[in-house]
Order: structure tokens, then C-alpha cells, then sequence
């Protein structure tokens, strides 16, 4: 029999040393992306996505070690465990397997096989469903068993008694139920109806119906919402003779009198428990795997979204807008903070409407304002219009974008705006928002429930602790991947650094608070509550661009800092040629001495070596500076201004099971099937091809105004 660390080889298709290695830290308290990062040669340089897979799939493996071992005491308790039980529960690969094996064995509310029992019929049930070819005629068996005392009036009686524990028997087989539960998942249909004909959402749900193994996730998750809501009546559909013929090959025996009466009592246990049961546990096992590929596809979109390239340095003012309560303004510097604040009404009249763009371009030329980002919620398109006429009085210089605003507000009603905001109420802090994201995405989202972000579908129907622990894993991953300032960081933003929490990373800024900003990476270790470990843990995650260490503002590791003093004096470099940008040709250096040959001299792997020349050579880097930068548009269209066959550039807003929502600029997001994505090759799933984020060339295909409904194709426009 395998064993867990072997199984986790295979499957990962990684040797069985570095899964080993990799176990072995995180039982230590490492962190994934500390793993990841700083621990390459231990694991063969995996990637954090490949990390967490394992640590996911071996904690799955110890819950069922666990549960196997609960099972068979449980069953050893009862006095019932055999060794060739014994054997069967151990080699359970998966929980419902276990779950099977324990079933018989599971104390049970009463049921009629229960009351059969208490009448002393288990013996005639048991001599029945051996089926020896000795078996007597069950109507003469039945006739020993008649006992009015214990109400079995007739040999009848007997024989339903005796047939009901059968039933329960055959049902409770774990065999039988792998054998069903099988041909379930293989051969069933889905159907759904409507419960009332109005017109929904559900609508083309009305008269669904699909093959079980070919359901796409959106579809179980869509008619599972229908069901709920009461849109939609749900049903599988089985082919009941076909399972029958199934069921009666696994449990019946030629040649004996009892056939009849096992046939009989097998259609009884099918109709009445088994396919009641493998119905309710095939619609879970589907809705888990909809969700499970709902979070993936959730985590795959968070990803990109949050490493969107940061427009930096520039003033920004944020434009929430809005009907009745105006459109709200904020302009912050290059660092984020907010320079003014004000609210104009730009869909008041067109008396407010001049009164506004004044107002605007008062602040542009006060501010030197040079971008524009406008929330993308109500009366985003009466804004954008106002913001290009504007654009247009200021002369240039100026340009705009549209911003997600998605969780703006989740934010600005929050505790930790009213902390960081406590002299702007909520629609004020919502520009705020709206002005940093467009600065830096990844620090101004991590302030929001990543639920809230808008890159998923059906993210309120997933199972919450799996989606908030799915989604945490890619904030902490990203954060960790672009570094953190020390001295600027918010705690939202710290307490994502691998090896901090909520509590440390609010120490971390009390203590610069009160001490003035950190000068060296070691100093660190003086925050209260925050040890060794953590330090270990974060420090490579940390940047102070104020010390006199070069090294201290890149993402070399403190462990690592001889490896790289080492490297530079091997190549003829000082440290003040990191910050002096004097490394460039580095690289030719170290392959001529022989990258094996300098690891050894600085005591390193040459993963790390490699990690730490990087670094060198461009100390301080966001890896988010090689992106390419959203499109800043200094005019408008309008879906009216669509037409086929026009060639628009736009941005990917949404990756989904079926398509990808793109914004060409028009407020209404359009569509590209999936079919329309890839001239070259057939895509499973649209994230094989392109990630929120990504600038494409799409072509019009069709307008409706009418539903507000946009298709476009990529394929095309190549």
C-alpha cells in the first residue's frame, strides 16, 4: 500500500524527497510563500500554486487517516472488526469510501429493517440472502418465524419482515453503492422545469436537461440557485431497469429457490433507499465540484486583478458617481494621500453640469491632476460623458479610465475606513477608494472582502470558510510576490506578509508611529509580540528603502545577505553597486565563473544564487512594472456608436466558465464566448487563453441596445 508522502509524489509528479521536505516545513510553521520563495532547493523550486495543492491534498490525506482510524475503533467497539474489514477500511483511497465501508455499522434511527430485527427475523433474512442452492422455498422458511407475540401474524409477515432487512443490507453495501453511485454519475440526466412561467433569470433553465457527465459548473450552480429560490423543480433521471440489472448482478445467486424473493427485495431497496440516497449524494458530489471550480476560477480571476500594474506617481482624482447624492471627489498625490475633497452634480441640470466641470478643472490645474479614475456604478456613463467634456476645456494632459468600483463601499462603510478616514464620511472615502486603486490595485483591495471584488460568479452559494480560504491564500500570495514597504504599508496591507497577523502587523505600525520609520531590516525584531520565527518568515517580504543597506530593499532573505556579499566580491562588485545600478552585467560574469562553481563558493543552491543576482541587479523592482498599463482614454463611445465589425481595444473584466467579459469603453461590458476566444485551439476553459487584466483586440459581432447585451469575438481580430 502506498504511502502518503508516495502518494503525494505521484500526483504531484514531484519526487517523493521534496514532498517530504516540503511536509516537513510546513509542520515546522513555515509559510507558503516563505516556502515558496526562500526554501527552493528543499522542494525543486515549486511554485506557491503547486505548494498549496500539496498542503490542501495532504491535509485531506490526514483527515482521512484520521477517519479511517475513528471507523474502525468505532467498529471495534461493537466487537465486528475483521481483519479482512480491517484491510478494506484501510485501503479507502477516498472519504466516501470510508463512509461506505462504516455504514452497516452506523447506529441508525429506527427504521422497518430495525423493527424486522427486534421480531427475531434476521436469521430468515440471513438464510435467504445467502441464496445456497439448498435454500428452502422462503414461504416454508417464513412459515418457522410466525410469532403473533411479536407481531408476525403470517408467513407474510415473515417474508416482509425478512425482505425489509435484506433491503436494508443491499443498501448499505458499500460495493453495490460504488457500482451505482458510478453508473449514476455516468448515465443520469439533470432536469429542470419551471415551478411558475414568468420571466427570469432562470429562464433558460426552464426546459434543461443534460447528461450528468457533462454539466458545466455554472449550469449546477445556476439551477441550484433556481431550486432554492423556487424558479426551478430539480430532478435526476435514472434509468431505473438499467440500474436494476446492475444491482441484481452484484446481489443475486443462480440456482436458488430464494431468487425470486432476493429480485423482489433488491427493487424495494433500490426504489425505497437507494436511489433516494446516490440521487441527494450524486447533486452533492456535483454542487461540491461546481464549487470547487466556482473558487478556482474565482482565485485564478483575484489573481491578476490584484496584480494589475499600479499608475504611480501620478496625482489622481477618484470619481464616484452618483444621482441624488452627487458625484463624489477626491484628489490624492502620488504617494495616496488626499490633497481635497469635494462633491459635484454633474446630472442636475445643465446649469450643475457647467458648474461641475468648472469645479474639476479648478482642481486639475490647483493639483496638477493628470488622472482621472471613475468608479464604474450608477451614472458612471453620465460622468464619463461630463469627464471628456472636461478633458476637453483643460487642453490636454489629462486622462481618464473607468475603475471596478466593486467593494467600494463594502469598504467605506467599514471599521477600517471610518480608522483611517474619521474626518470623511462614506461617500467621500468610496472616491478615495476609487483614486488608490487606480495607484496601486493590490494595496487599496486588500482592505476589501475579496468576495466583494465582483471576479466570480455565484460567489455567495460557495462554502464560505473554503471560499475565504481559497481567496486569503491569493492576497497573501500576490502581497508577498510585489514586497511591502515597512515604513508606508497600511495594516491591511501587512497583515497579508507571510508570518504576520492582524495583531503584529498593527505593532508594526504602532512602533514606527512612535520611533519615526525603520532604517534597517533588523530592526524589525523590536516590534512587540513579533519573534524569531515571524521575523524569518517576513523579512524577505519587507523593504525599508530608508536603510543604508542596499540589500534591505530588495527581496533578498537576511539569511541570505553573505551568499550575496559573497557574489558581489567574487564579481568584482560592492554593495554601493547595487544601489548605484552598476550591476548589469552581472549575469555574463557569473555564467563565465560557473553558477555551480559559485554557489558552492557562497554556500548556497544556484536557485538561490539565481534569486539573489536578480534581485541585485534590480533592487526595489515590482514585478508589476513589466505589465502593460491600463488604457487611459481621454474620450468616450456609446453602445448606439457600435457597430459590427468594428476592431476596439479593451480589457478583460471577468473570466468564466463560458466566455470572458470585456470593457471596450462603452459602461456595458461585452462578451466573448469561449468559442470566440482562440482561432488556434480548442480551450477548456477561457483562463487557458487570457487572465483579467489583459489588454485584447476584439471585433464587434452584435448589438442589442434593447437587453444591453455586447458579443464580441477575439479570434477575429487576430
Amino acid at each position: 500500500m502506498e504511502t502518503m508522502m508516495q502518494i503525494l509524489a505521484r500526483e504531484l509528479g514531484r519526487s517523493q524527497r521534496h514532498v517530504e521536505n516540503v511536509v516537513s516545513l510546513l509542520d515546522e510553521g513555515n509559510t507558503i510563500p516563505f516556502i515558496a520563495r526562500y526554501r527552493k532547493e528543499l522542494h525543486g523550486s515549486m511554485d506557491d500554486t503547486t505548494l498549496r495543492a500539496l498542503e490542501e491534498r495532504l491535509q485531506y490525506l490526514r483527515n482521512l487517516e484520521k477517519r479511517r482510524e475513528e471507523i474502525k475503533s468505532a467498529i471495534e467497539g461493537q466487537g465486528k472488526l475483521t481483519d479482512e474489514l480491517s484491510a478494506a477500511i484501510d485501503a479507502a483511497a477516498t472519504l466516501s469510501e470510508a463512509e461506505d465501508l462504516y455504514r452497516p455499522y452506523k447506529q441508525k434511527r429506527r427504521t422497518r429493517a430495525t423493527a424486522a430485527r427486534e421480531k427475531g427475523l434476521e436469521p430468515l433474512a440471513a438464510l435467504l440472502y445467502a441464496q445456497r442452492p439448498d435454500c428452502p422455498d422462503p414461504l416454508e422458511a417464513a412459515a418457522g418465524y410466525i410469532d403473533p407475540e411479536k407481531g408476525v401474524e403470517t408467513a407474510e409477515d415473515a417474508l416482509q419482515g425478512a425482505s425489509d432487512i435484506i433491503a436494508e443490507d443491499i443498501s448499505d453495501d458499500a460495493g453495490v453503492r460504488r457500482v451505482l453511485r458510478t453508473y449514476m454519475l455516468q448515465s443520469s440526466v439533470m432536469e429542470s422545469t419551471a415551478v411558475k412561467e414568468e420571466d427570469s433569470v432562470y429562464r433558460l433553465y426552464y426546459g434543461f436537461r443534460q447528461n450528468v457527465s457533462r454539466l458545466q459548473g455554472h449550469q449546477v450552480l445556476a439551477v441550484n440557485r433556481g431550486e432554492r429560490e423556487a424558479f426551478l423543480k430539480v430532478s435526476l433521471i435514472t434509468d431505473r431497469e438499467a440500474a436494476l440489472v446492475l444491482l441484481r448482478r452484484a446481489v443475486l445467486r443462480p440456482g436458488s429457490r430464494a431468487g425470486d424473493f432476493i429480485r423482489t427485495a433488491a427493487a424495494d431497496a433500490y426504489d425505497r433507499l437507494l436511489y433516494p440516497s446516490l440521487e441527494r449524494e450524486v447533486r452533492n458530489c456535483l454542487t461540491d465540484e461546481a464549487s470547487e471550480g466556482a473558487i478556482r476560477n474565482f482565485a485564478l480571476n483575484l489573481r491578476p486583478l490584484l496584480m494589475q500594474p499600479p499608475v504611480k506617481g501620478r496625482v489622481t482624482m477618484g470619481l464616484d458617481p452618483g444621482y441624488r447624492m452627487g458625484c463624489k471627489v477626491a484628489v490624492v498625490d502620488g504617494t495616496g494621500k488626499v490633497l481635497d475633497t469635494t462633491v459635484v452634480y454633474p446630472t442636475h441640470g445643465e446649469r450643475q453640469r457647467a458648474a461641475c466641470i468648472a469645479a474639476l478643472a479648478d482642481l486639475i490645474r490647483r493639483h496638477g491632476v493628470t488622472c482621472i479614475a471613475i468608479g464604474n456604478g450608477t451614472a458612471s456613463r453620465e460622468t464619463e460623458q461630463m469627464t471628456a467634456d472636461l478633458l476637453h476645456q483643460t487642453g490636454g494632459g489629462v486622462s481618464y479610465t473607468i475603475v471596478n468600483e466593486a467593494g467600494a463601499s463594502v469598504y467605506s462603510a467599514s471599521k477600517l475606513a471610518a480608522e483611517e478616514f474619521p474626518e470623511y464620511d462614506v461617500n467621500l472615502r468610496s472616491a478615495v477608494s476609487i483614486a488608490r486603486r487606480l495607484q496601486d490595485p493590490l494595496a487599496e483591495l486588500v482592505k476589501i472582502d475579496p468576495k466583494a471584488i465582483g471576479v466570480g460568479q455565484y460567489q455567495h452559494d460557495m462554502p464560505q470558510k473554503r471560499l475565504d480560504e481559497a481567496l486569503g491564500n491569493v492576497v497573501e500570495d500576490c502581497v508577498n510576490a510585489v514586497g511591502v514597504d515597512v515604513n508606508t504599508a497600511s495594516p491591511s496591507l501587512l497583515q497579508r506578509v507571510a508570518g504576520l497577523n492582524a495583531a503584529t502587523a498593527k505593532n508594526v505600525v504602532k512602533y514606527r508611529e512612535e520611533n519615526g520609520p525603520f532604517t534597517a531590516r533588523k530592526q524589525i525584531l523590536k516590534v512587540p509580540k513579533l519573534g524569531p520565527k515571524a521575523f524569518e518568515q517576513c523579512a524577505g517580504f519587507l523593504r525599508v528603502p530608508e536603510s543604508r543597506n542596499a540589500l534591505d530593499n530588495t527581496a533578498v532573505h537576511p539569511e541570505s545577505y553573505p551568499a550575496a556579499e559573497k557574489l558581489l566580491a567574487l564579481t568584482g562588485h560592492a554593495l554601493s553597486d547595487v544601489s548605484a545600478g552598476k550591476l548589469d552585467g552581472l549575469d555574463g560574469q557569473m555564467k563565465s565563473i560557473g553558477l555551480e562553481k559559485l554557489a558552492a563558493a557562497c554556500g548556497v543552491g544556484v536557485p538561490t544564487l539565481t534569486d539573489v543576482a536578480r534581485e541585485l541587479q534590480k533592487p526595489g523592482r515590482d514585478p508589476r512594472d513589466e505589465l502593460p498599463l491600463p488604457i487611459l482614454r481621454t474620450d468616450i463611445m456609446e453602445v448606439k456608436d457600435l457597430r459590427p465589425g468594428m476592431v476596439l481595444t479593451g480589457t478583460v473584466r471577468n473570466v468564466i466558465d463560458f466566455g470572458v467579459f470585456v470593457d471596450i469603453g462603452v459602461h456595458q461590458d461585452g462578451l466573448v464566448h469561449i468559442s470566440q476566444i482562440s482561432r488556434d485551439r480548442f480551450l477548456k476553459h477561457p483562463s487557458e487563453a487570457v487572465s483579467v487584466g489583459d489588454i485584447v483586440k476584439v471585433v464587434v459581432l452584435e448589438v442589442d441596445e434593447k437587453k444591453k447585451r455586447i458579443s464580441l469575438s477575439m479570434k477575429q481580430a487576430v
